[in-house]
């Protein structure tokens, strides 16, 4: 920053004349932050319009806080003192406990009284994600061959979440019921 330039921003930040300013750098070596604090001592600086900044003469003295003090205010209030480590064990954790339920309730497949399968839903979320055509296919086939899906575990395994797996079942039996009804109109009209 030119000499010029750093004169001019004093001047803007400390509301003084572009010679006090220049006066005041050149007293302090060019140091924009010296020079101010050179003009706040020598009474020049004016406070700005609606007020800004103070020299902090009239303010009482706070007591300083220990680090430990700082570091429980700051996990207490949620603020950004949180550490980056911190979130990362939470994060973990919370990864950890979606992986134990994932493990821990399953999907399972029924026709009649007779169990295809029981596939932990940790496993068919990831075939769903990676082969997502060809598990949504066999899926839909399995549906129209009359296959039921239900969860079981403890997280999962309640009615309000296989009511919604027995509305797919349901839809797909109306519309295996309609497919069979116009069949039967077409062939009863010829």
């Amino acid at each position: 920053m030119t000499e010029l330039e750093k004169a001019e921003k004093l001047r803007e930040k400390a509301n003084v004349t572009f010679a006090e300013a220049k006066e005041a750098l050149d007293k302090t070596g060019g140091d924009i932050l010296d020079a101010l604090i050179y003009l706040e001592e020598n009474g020049k600086v004016t406070e700005p319009a609606g007020g800004g900044f103070f020299s902090g003469a009239d303010m009482p003295v706070q007591p300083q806080k220990t680090a430990s003090q700082t570091q429980s205010t700051d996990k207490t209030s949620g603020g950004s003192g949180e550490e980056f480590a911190d979130l990362m064990k939470r994060f973990g954790a919370f990864c950890l406990k979606m992986f134990n339920k994932g493990l821990s309730n399953h999907l399972v497949a029924t026709k009649g009284d007779h169990q295809y399968f029981s596939c932990p839903v940790l496993i068919v979320i990831l075939l769903a994600i990676f082969f997502f055509w060809i598990v949504g296919v066999l899926f839909v086939i399995s549906l129209f061959c009359g296959v039921r899906y239900r969860f079981t575990g403890d997280d999962l395994g309640r009615d309000s979440v296989n009511s919604v797996m027995d509305g797919a079942t349901n839809v797909v039996n109306d519309v295996k019921r309609t497919f069979a009804e116009s069949v039967n109109n077409t062939e009863n009209k010829e």
